[in-house]
């Protein structure tokens, strides 16, 4: 993975350095098709060479006697030479776009696999600070751009300047005196470029922040369609689709008018210096300064000159609006990955323990979550946590899984701080089954098969079975390719469930997350993940947040939690004999 801290923020020189990093490893491809590109650009000016031979004197030809066999023959060979070059440019240039576009293309894969890999990496607790597919859309618009810089604008910014240069160096052959007036006019539009780069900048980062927004409006408005239409609120949704568009337009403008005022003065500066220069050598001419030849090829070449010149522009805009880009996508690059342990996980047995927990959220660090919390759980037994809503329950699970740290205190497993140990070794041993579970948009046999990837078709069925799952899915018309829809939308609350649990016994985990995952169920469906449920806790450490009390009568210990404070635990025969808080949890649920 490349250094996110190429340069400082804004500098094209440091971002197009870091955008090329990428094209590092293809540069056995890239660098002769950059050469090639060099090359074409020369061929260019053979162009404006042998036009002027072809154009010359109208007068040459009636020195020598009027001769007309002998221009012809002349003309003849200019053309033969004028369309060699350019069939040698048309060759290299095939050869030269593929060479580009290969190792452009792979370096930008190179660099979306890097950026999602380190995307990977980043705390949970980074994605619960984003809106929801605020930071998708705000990626992909930026590798758009850079996109768009690495495959055309490299290409052409190469190209006018090899023109520019060879240009120049014609023009000055020509006639020094003439170059001398056209040059006068670059270091005030020079000046121009670094005047409005900055705000080009700027105005380039802002409307892609703006695109970005109004792409998250879109994903949010997709993803909640059924809260949407139940509340009928599509006008509210595509107001705030306006919204969002009325600020990418007014930010947009406000750019595209800063590039047009630097466009329009670019171009009467340009045009200006070139009718200025052609003024000036016209009394040249008068003069006998200059011979009609040496004009007329000045006077091309000065065309190519121009034009490549008036190209720069948009050139240095597209740069500066890739300078934009990658500043975010380095931002991005820059974000601390979560914190990790060096201790591959063997295999656990699964004692798990918390040794005087205290945690908050960075976001809330005067509302402590957990005080001083210590528990410990034998392999094997069921433990259940339970009271009011904010005690700290789902906290305890996102500790378990490394999520967050404990701000004081150890979460231990088989007697190893976890803060020692590889998440994604440690990971791999627990599975949670979520109260509203989350299925991908893929088939019901890729989403039970994500609890184990590359298990066989037989491992997968028989991991349905025992969830209760089988007999529901044989029953769809596509069995188990069935595609279950954005987030499992096409099957049931109870269907989903049960995907989720043959999900977790395919992963055979040693400890076990279970967040009440029959609260929404009907009875039947209730009855059948129970059943499922029961087979996927047999041997292995289950924790359960258990939102009705009847569900975990059964819990080997049970941990009443208050506030982020343990303040009862034991059996439910005991915590109803002590007339406590369980007891008053238990008779106000069965009121």
């Amino acid at each position: 993975m490349r250094k996110a801290e190429s340069g400082k923020k804004g500098d094209i020189k440091g971002s197009l350095a870091w955008v090329l990093s990428y094209v590092r490893p293809y540069r056995k491809v890239f660098i002769p098709s950059l050469i090639a590109l060099f090359v074409t650009a020369g061929l260019a000016l053979a162009f404006p060479f042998f036009l002027k031979d072809l154009v010359g004197d109208p007068a040459d030809a009636w020195k020598g006697g009027g001769d007309a066999v002998a221009t012809r023959d002349k003309a003849d060979q200019v053309i033969f030479w004028l369309l060699g070059a350019l069939a040698v440019q048309a060759f290299i240039a095939y050869w030269r776009v593929r060479g580009f576009t290969w190792s452009g293309e792979s370096a930008l894969n190179a660099l979306r696999r890097d950026l999602f890999s380190h995307l990977l990496k980043l705390p949970v607790p980074f994605f619960q600070d984003q809106r929801s597919g605020s930071l998708s859309n705000r990626v992909s618009a930026d590798l758009a751009i850079v996109r768009e810089t690495i495959l055309n604008t490299v290409p052409q910014a190469v190209r006018h300047s090899v023109i520019l240069v060879g240009g120049l160096i014609f023009i000055f052959i020509f006639s020094w005196k003439l170059s001398l007036v056209m040059l006068a006019s670059i270091p005030v539009v020079v000046l121009a470029v670094a005047i409005s780069g900055r705000k080009v900048r700027q105005h380039s980062r802002d409307a892609q922040e703006a695109l970005a927004e109004s792409g998250t409006v879109i994903e949010e408005s997709v993803q909640g369609i059924a809260d949407v239409k139940a509340f009928s609120n599509e006008g509210f949704e595509l107001s705030r689709y306006d919204r969002a568009l009325d600020r990418f337009l007014q930010v947009t403008l406000k750019g595209a008018n800063a590039r047009a005022a630097f466009l329009s003065f670019v171009i009467f500066a340009m045009f200006g210096t070139i009718g200025g220069v052609a003024w000036f050598g016209s009394h040249m001419l008068a003069d006998g300064e200059i011979t009609q030849k040496s004009f007329t090829a000045f006077v091309l070449f000065s065309v190519f000159v121009g034009a490549s010149l008036g190209s720069m522009p948009e050139i240095i805009s597209q740069f500066q609006s890739m300078s934009g880009a990658t500043e975010r996508l380095r931002e991005l690059m820059a974000e601390a990955p979560e914190q990790d342990g060096a201790r591959a996980v063997g295999h656990l047995e699964g004692a798990l323990a918390f040794e005087g927990v205290s945690f908050h959220y960075p976001s809330r660090p005067d509302a402590p979550v957990l005080s001083d919390l210590s528990f410990a759980a034998e392999p094997g037994k069921r433990i259940a946590l339970v009271g009011p809503s904010g005690a700290g329950k789902s906290t305890i699970f996102s500790l378990i899984l490394g999520f967050h740290r404990p701000e004081a205190g150890r979460v231990l497993f088989d007697g190893a701080d976890a803060s020692e140990l590889r998440l994604e070794s440690l990971r791999r041993q627990i599975a949670v089954v979520p109260q509203e579970v989350l299925l991908f948009g893929g088939t019901i046999r890729e989403n039970i098969e994500y609890g184990r990837p590359g298990a066989s078709a037989a491992e997968i069925e028989e991991a349905a079975k025992q969830a209760n799952a089988h007999e529901f899915i044989t029953a769809l018309p596509e069995g188990y390719d069935t595609v279950v829809g954005p987030r499992g939308v096409k099957i049931s609350g109870g269907q989903r469930q049960r995907v989720a649990i043959a999900r977790a016994i395919l992963a055979d985990p040693r400890v076990l997350l279970l967040d009440e995952a029959t609260s929404a169920l009907d009875t039947e469906s209730e009855r059948l993940v129970n059943e499922a449920l029961e087979r996927l806790m047999a041997g292995r450490t289950s924790l359960v947040i258990a939102h009705r009390l009847s569900t975990v009568r059964h819990a080997d210990t049970i941990l009443v939690l208050n506030h982020g404070r343990l303040v009862e635990s034991g059996s439910h025969d005991d915590l109803m004999a002590l007339n406590g808080t369980y007891r008053l949890l238990a008779e106000t649920q069965l009121a």
